[in-house]
């Protein structure tokens, strides 16, 4: 009874160090379940057209300087996007 019990306890001391992942394996899972994105850049273009908007109205003060505030900070709104998904692709080996 006594060898029992002892190899019980060797026992469950090695299963629960071999049950314990590691910091490494979580990034392995990361990496290797991650899909990977072709960015159209919507969310950009639309955050930067409002903010350009607010911008050029601001200093343009009329309806044309929102437009042209509007129109560039869409485009560049789209470029960042663009540019961030495709910098996180890389990182994730894509």
């Amino acid at each position: 009874m006594r060898k029992l019990f002892l190899s019980l306890g060797a026992l469950s001391l090695v299963a629960g160090t071999v049950a314990v992942p590691t910091a490494a394996d979580a990034r392995k899972h990361k990496r290797t379940y991650y899909k990977c994105k072709r960015s159209k850049g919507t969310t950009g273009t639309i955050a930067g057209a409002a903010g350009g908007a607010l911008i050029g109205g601001a200093i343009g003060g009329d309806a044309l300087g929102a437009i042209a505030g509007g129109v560039g900070g869409g485009l560049l709104g789209r470029h960042l996007d663009r540019k961030h998904d495709a910098a996180q692709n890389r990182r994730n080996g894509c």
